[in-house]
């Protein structure tokens, strides 16, 4: 019956047709609209770009119909991001054939998506299907031709607003896209007309406001001020009437781009006119300042700010100043002010990026200028709101960067403070003015400027020459340590007076601020050179001027020439006779060594200098405590010199200290002072020396870095010289900016405060509770059994007042004491805070040695020094600055010491004492409890068994190693390290807690074939008399490794090679023969490695055919699966299949076992016609039941009388399997699951059956 309905129903198939086409088009042309519709942009424009390819080789036309018919469609589509793939797909189609007509597409776009009787859910859809069919046809090459498909488009667009607010703005932001391309005379012909309504009506909406400006900016020959009269009724946009309207308009428009945080097109606009017609002055005063600025603070005042930002280019240098000195800048500023926690609106980065473009396109300096000038006078309580480092000015022209510089100073000297455009608070207004406030503002100010002026050097994006930082370098020096007595032509900065003196606090910012500048000028490059013109191969010098003179010496100098004019100028804090001593004596030196520089430059003179001149200028900040390092300075240089004159030593230049060491001592003080330029010069110091250094300097600076003498009295004092005077301010200002937060939560902390003492305190101590006790006892306050009565009578006030005030006495007592102990505790934090910031930069004196020096001996007394720092320091250290320094230490014993591939290869004299270190270090690695710290010790063992080797021969001919110089070991004693490793190996197999690892010693016999060749058969012994199974699957590690070495092979080629291999078999055979149920992860590594160790020998030894007998180890194999379940481990089988392949077994196909519940019952299953319906899912035959329904039979079989009635529940779990051919067999679902589901009781079960039924056929109903 079923073939009959086929044979009737297959051939009308084909008469079927499709009215879009669909059936006609091939798969790959239907993929490229699937892809147009895509989220992915680059999909979308790929399959946009394939898409006309295809069509502009295609010759079919129902091809390019159905383009433009799926094209058009998808114009509104579901998916937002499709819409604008197929506006783009039909614009670029119109562009490609020119033949199509644009006023077709515009019916068929009208007529696809029509906005009559569209049901309201897909009204959206519809409004912008029309949207972008307007857009794809003006993105089309032909759109301004045809001015009356133009016409069509704007009237469309002028009809969408009508229907709902779905597209807000943008049907008039496109008819302003539209008349920038629109032809002059198809305006005036056409659309003039056309847009006369909106063109009259513009002061009713922003959007139609904008319009006007754009056709005004565009067409200017057809607004003249008759013709605008004729439309507007004026002639003229901006007057004093239209003022209320425009600044109504602007407040909408502020308002409605609130959550975009843009500048409304209308409003630059509107700007823009204002300058063409001459009203900019009554806009801004106006519109702007007396319009926008009078409301609230919020969106009107962003968007004053942003159109005064994106201004700046297009006004002129007097409306810039009046702009930047106006109601407007003063607003910005107390928005900035107040702006500075994290969870406020900042608009300052939007407005730097409009500075910086303004900036950058401005030729002019004037306008440079004046911006820069306008937005540095906008101060808060005498502070520019603009940060001192601000990067706008890296696009300053050098002009108008000389005057801005000239500027800095001139307000320095002269600070006016009544000339800034100074911004308050409103608390700020409120609270009464303080006395001493001009001075705090006048002090930020100074403070401010010489930052600004020193970031100028330090910005490296900056323009500028060698005399203006020199100029800024030599202002900040003269203020920091001189004062000008009178005027002179040969010392500039005495010309300038002071309007108000300098204060203390004031001089130590200059101080503070001139040591930082002078780091910024060591780190500078050479100013005038290009990049690109420097050799990118050769190192280029820093902190040195064109003609190679140092900054430091050129600052040395100027100070000199001021001490040499007393008459002009006066130190703030004059030498001493010593002192001054010190300075000439050191001025002296500078120069001859500078003498002999010239004749032959040297390290040790460069040093030298380095050393004179940081010493020299330092003297102004602490003369005291660096006069006796000047005069060890000078001892030293002289040593230096006669060394090289003489040869002989006296018995009393011999008990002096080497001058290295004087030298070494001067950088570890110098060290202790929190300088970032005393760092780098020492570090540079020190590296011109360092091939002078003697054991006893670097035993002096591993005394610095031991741990066992932090606690021990130190010559060396680390020093915190931070800014009181700047940690003041910093509150000062911080203060400032909290009064925005309200008087609440001071309130609430101040009556917190109390609470907090004893909180931390945690258990009140002995001590106060007596005497406490004894206050309250004294009167009669305390309870006790004897008074305790109910009539007991209260306290007179006189009693009460007393033990209020000791109450008060004692509890402030205790208070005291708490903080006391808070203030310890964070000194003795601070002192080891400073403590280990002095180690770091010691560190960088042994990072030095260790790179530069490595190939000296004294790299060798390094070793033990920093593996007991990373010992101790491993378990002490526990704050970030501790584990940062151990990091340190760890990585230059590790990568610059131990890896180096440049090493000490001098050391035949030190033989004995480098083996006893060795045996030292091995012992400590086996004894650590840490086993993180144990790999270092291990690590300084193979670096000197490295040391003792010394070379290769092979090395220097750059050849392939030869058996003879595998077994060159230089100086080790072979036997006696290699007992040594084998303890070593010995105590790793044989304990189970051992603080060494397998990878040691794979390391070890990588680097050293020859130990590894006396080694091995230790580890081949531990593969069974291993402590425990790890121990044993490392051993087998261990002899993967030094069987697959190539070195090792050679040096035990012939017997020794087989006999390895013979053990090794047989050691693997009885240690799987031990192997029982992997049921621990342990025994299935150990088993994993054993196998991997087999199959590589047994590879080997049927590669090489060696005369090896593996029956044992097949035979173990063999019966190795009876204990093992590799279902486990998938490692585990695939390492066993691989590793009996090479006995010439294979993997057996393991065939997928059934189911129980599949093998219950099997009966025969009747054919199955694909594609038709059972009887029982026929609508006529769906709610018929059988005629019995009980429960289904013992066997699983179906009996003959319920026919396929009951094959309900088993079409799910057939149309899953494959469908059975003639004498195949089905298996049926097992009796349980046949039985619950045929007698399911309740109606909700049953039909949510039929609903999941109904659903799988539906899915299934086209196969």
């Amino acid at each position: 019956m079923g073939e009959v309905e086929m044979a009737e129903t297959e051939p009308p198939r084909p008469r079927v047709t499709d009215a879009r086409g669909i059936l006609q088009q091939n798969r790959a042309f239907l993929d490229f609209f699937w892809d147009i519709a895509k989220p992915e942009q680059e999909t979308r424009l790929r399959a946009v770009e394939s898409l006309m390819a295809y069509l502009k080789k295609s010759e079919k036309p129902d091809e390019l119909d159905y383009t433009l018919k799926r094209l058009v469609e998808g114009l509104s589509h579901t998916r937002e991001v499709a819409r604008p793939g197929f506006s783009l797909a039909l614009g670029q189609l119109l562009s490609l054939f020119e033949d199509i007509p644009l006023q077709t597409i515009l019916d068929r776009v009208k007529e696809r998506h029509c906005l009559e009787g569209v049901k309201k859910k897909l009204v959206r859809n519809v409004m912008f299907g029309n949207f972008f069919g307007v857009l794809a046809l003006s993105q089309s090459t032909r759109f301004s031709k045809e001015p009356q498909v133009v016409l069509g488009c704007i009237q469309l667009l002028q009809s969408l607003p009508q229907h709902g607010e779905h597209l807000k703005d943008l049907p008039s932001k496109t008819i302003g896209d539209i008349l920038a391309n629109t032809p002059e005379e198809v305006f005036e012909e056409v659309l003039l007309n056309a847009l006369r309504t909106d063109l009259s009506s513009a002061f009713r909406t922003p959007a139609q406001l904008q319009l006007l400006l754009v056709a005004m900016q565009r067409f200017p020959k057809s607004f003249t001020p008759k013709k605008l009269n004729k439309i507007l009724g004026t002639s003229a946009l901006i007057t004093a009437e239209s003022i209320p309207k425009l600044t109504e308009l602007l407040k909408k428009a502020a308002h409605s781009v609130k959550k975009e945080c843009v500048l409304p097109p209308v409003a630059m606009d509107l700007l823009q006119l204002s300058l063409r017609e001459g009203n900019f002055q009554l806009f801004w005063s106006n519109v702007i300042v007396n319009g926008l600025l009078k409301d609230p603070h919020g969106p009107t005042h962003y968007l004053s700010f942003r159109l005064m930002g994106r201004a700046l280019p297009l006004l002129s240098l007097d409306q810039l100043k009046g702009v930047l000195s106006g109601e407007v800048m003063r607003l910005y500023g107390e928005h900035v002010a107040s702006s500075q926690k994290a969870d406020r609106f900042k608009l300052a980065p939007e407005m730097d990026g409009y500075v910086a473009d303004f900036l950058q396109g401005c030729e002019d300096p004037d306008k440079q200028l004046a911006v820069l000038l306008g937005f540095s006078t906008l101060t808060h309580r005498g502070n520019p709101v603009v940060p001192p480092a601000w990067r706008v000015v890296q696009h300053l022209r050098p002009q108008a960067l000389q005057r801005y510089v000239d500027w800095l100073k001139a307000s320095f000297l002269h600070p006016q403070p009544d000339a800034s455009l100074d911004v308050t608070t409103r608390k700020q207004r409120n609270a009464p003015e303080e006395p001493a406030q001009k001075y705090v503002g006048i002090f930020r100010l100074r403070k401010w400027i010489v930052a600004r002026l020193i970031s100028l050097v330090e910005n490296k994006q900056v323009q500028k020459e060698e005399d203006l930082v020199m100029d800024v370098a030599r202002f900040v020096f003269f203020h920091a340590f001189f004062n000008a007595k009178a005027a002179t032509v040969d010392i500039p900065e005495s010309e300038g007076k002071l309007s108000a003196p300098l204060d203390s606090n004031t001089r130590a910012a200059l101080v503070s601020s001139f040591f930082g500048l002078l780091h910024c000028m060591h780190h500078l490059p050479v100013l005038g050179e290009a990049e690109d013109d420097a050799n990118p191969n050769q190192r280029r010098p820093h902190g040195v001027t064109a003609d190679g003179t140092m900054w430091i010496y050129c600052l040395v100098e100027y100070a000199q020439a001021l001490l040499n004019q007393p008459k002009y100028v006066q130190s703030t804090s004059p030498f001493t006779t010593e002192q001054s001593k010190a300075w000439d004596s050191m001025h002296e030196s500078v120069s001859s060594l500078m003498k002999k520089a010239k004749k032959m430059a040297t390290p040790d003179n460069n040093a030298f200098q380095q050393l004179f001149l940081l010493v020299g200028i330092h003297l102004f900040k602490s003369p005291e405590e660096l006069l006796d390092i000047m005069q060890d300075l000078q001892n030293c240089i002289k040593k230096a010199q006669e060394k090289a004159k003489k040869k002989k030593k006296t018995a009393k230049e011999e008990e002096e200290p080497h001058w290295a060491e004087v030298v070494v001592d001067i950088l570890l003080s110098l060290l202790s002072q929190p300088s970032r330029h005393i760092r780098q010069v020492c570090k540079s110091v020190f590296t011109s020396i360092s091939p002078h250094v003697t054991a006893t300097a670097l035993t002096a600076i591993l005394d610095v870095l031991d741990p066992d003498k932090d606690e021990e009295e130190s010559a060396l004092m680390v020093t915190d010289d931070q800014d009181p005077v700047a940690d003041e301010m910093q509150e000062d200002e911080d203060g400032d900016e909290e009064e925005e937060m309200g008087e609440e939560e001071s309130a609430s902390s101040e009556s917190d405060g109390e609470d907090e003492v004893m909180e931390e305190e945690g258990e009140v101590d002995q001590s106060f509770r007596l005497k406490l006790m004894e206050v309250l006892q004294e009167q009669n306050a305390l309870a006790t059994e004897r008074d305790g009565s109910e009539d007991e009578e209260e306290l007179d006030d006189e009693a009460m007042m007393k033990l209020d005030t000791g109450l008060a006495a004692l509890f402030s007592e205790q208070k005291k004491k708490v903080e006391a102990k808070k203030m310890e505790k964070a000194k003795v934090h601070k002192e080891k805070t400073l403590l280990l910031d002095f180690k770091m930069k010691v560190l960088d004196l042994v990072e030095v040695f260790v790179s530069k020096q490595a190939r000296s001996p004294l790299v060798l007394g390094l070793v033990e020094p920093l593996l007991t720092i990373i010992e101790r320091s491993m378990t002490s250290d526990r704050y970030q600055q501790g584990q940062d320094f151990l990091r340190r230490v760890a990585y230059i014993f590790r990568n610059q010491l131990c890896k180096s591939k440049v090493y000490c290869r001098t050391a035949g004299d030190r033989r004995g004492e480098l083996h006893e270190l060795l045996d030292k270090l091995l012992s400590k690695a086996q004894k650590q409890t840490d086993p993180s710290v144990a790999p270092f010790f291990f690590s300084a063992s193979l670096y000197l068994v490295k040391v003792l080797r010394g070379a290769l021969p092979s090395t220097e001919t750059k050849a392939a190693p030869s058996v003879q110089d595998l077994q060159f070991m230089g100086s080790v004693d072979v036997d006696r390290v290699t007992s040594m490793f084998r303890e070593a190996l010995s105590s790793f197999m044989s304990r189970r807690k051992s603080p060494l690892s397998g990878s040691m010693f794979c390391d070890l016999f990588s680097r050293f074939p020859l130990l590894c060749v006396n080694l091995v058969d230790s580890a081949v012994q531990n593969i069974t008399s291993g402590v425990r199974e790890h121990q044993q699957g490392q051993a087998c590690t261990l002899v993967l490794r030094a069987l697959q070495s190539k070195d090792v092979q050679r040096l035990m080629s012939g017997a020794p090679w087989r006999e390895l291999c013979l053990k090794t078999a047989e050691q693997l055979a009885e240690t799987l023969k031990q192997v029982g149920a992997c049921d621990s992860k342990v025994v299935q590594e150990k088993v994993v490695k054993a196998l991997e160790l087999s199959q590589f020998l047994v590879k080997h030894i049927k590669t090489q055919k060696l005369d090896v007998d593996l029956k044992a180890l097949q035979t173990v194999l063999a019966s190795l699966t009876d204990s093992i379940a590799f279902k486990k481990s998938g490692q585990l089988e695939d390492s066993y299949w691989a590793l009996v392949k090479y006995f010439g077994v294979t993997k057996p196909k393991v065939e997928k076992a059934k189911k129980p519940s599949e093998e219950a019952g099997v009966v025969a299953a009747v054919e199955k016609k694909k594609g038709f319906l059972p009887e029982t899912k026929k609508r006529k035959n769906r709610n018929k039941q059988s005629p019995a329904e009980g429960p289904a039979p013992a066997n699983g079989g179906l009996p003959a009388d319920q026919g396929p009635a009951k094959k309900k529940r088993k079409n799910k779990r057939k149309r899953k399997m494959k469908q059975p051919g003639d004498g195949d067999v089905v298996a049926e679902p097992s009796p349980a699951k046949k039985a619950k589901t045929e007698t399911a009781d309740t109606p909700a079960k049953t039909k949510k059956v039929k609903k999941k039924k109904k659903g799988k056929r539906s899915q299934g109903g086209g196969e």
